[in-house]
């Protein structure tokens, strides 16, 4: 049986791009036990634009505050419709080392809606 938890997050995206979004969490120090680090696999992202003009977003996975080439994911630029929004599906593994960075070309004018499962390393 597997003990991977649902989970969803949403979070309005700024206008600077090298924002950390997510970020599973690391191992750490416990009181007679060893925590293990946290994974994630995104199963779906939506991102929302609430204004009435276009607005772009830009998406990497690599490591902290980076979005250097070679890591992009879901779209640089990606142009997000008036009032509409950009879905995405799949399984996308995020290890502690891994964040997920971006931002949009206006601020807080797109909603990013996260939703995947936390399991354990």
């Amino acid at each position: 049986m597997a003990s991977n938890r649902l989970f969803k997050a949403v979070v309005a995206l700024t206008n600077t791009l090298t924002t950390n979004i997510l970020n599973p969490a690391a191992a750490g120090a416990g009181a007679g036990y060893t925590p293990t680090a946290t994974f994630i696999v995104l199963t779906h992202i939506r991102v929302v634009n609430k204004t009435a003009g276009a607005v772009t977003f830009s998406l990497w996975v690599g490591a902290t505050g980076a979005n250097v080439a070679g890591t992009e994911f879901m779209g640089i630029a990606k142009n997000v419709a008036a009032n509409d929004s950009v879905d995405w599906y799949g399984r996308f593994r995020l290890d502690a080392a891994d964040y997920l960075v971006g931002g949009a070309s206006a601020n807080t004018s797109l909603t990013l809606n996260l939703e995947g499962e936390i399991g354990l390393a």
